[in-house]
């Protein structure tokens, strides 16, 4: 059995509007084979609010990339920003 790693992630929607729930539907549905392991929202400043998604994943080369573009394709986002990644 391979070892794991934790990725947290920073996604800035592209506004205000985004409704953040739906974000988060669209988030779960597209990492498939990732266990989620939380959502949360975060506020950044004037309503504008990011979502930090922390996931566990097999430790491979390059998993943490994969990731980011995955989310960073979903409608809504602006950026997506690899906060950390620790070893389990």
């Amino acid at each position: 059995m391979g070892r794991k790693v934790l990725i947290s992630y920073k996604i800035m929607p592209e506004s205000v509007e985004t409704d953040l729930s739906i974000l988060e539907e669209k988030i779960k549905g597209n990492l498939e084979g990732v266990e989620i392991k939380d959502i949360k929202q975060e506020p950044i400043a004037f309503g504008l609010k990011a979502l930090k998604v922390l996931v566990m994943v097999e430790d491979k080369a390059g998993i943490s990339d994969e990731i980011e573009k995955k989310l960073s394709e979903l409608d809504d986002v602006e950026s997506v920003e690899t906060e950390s990644i620790t070893l389990i």
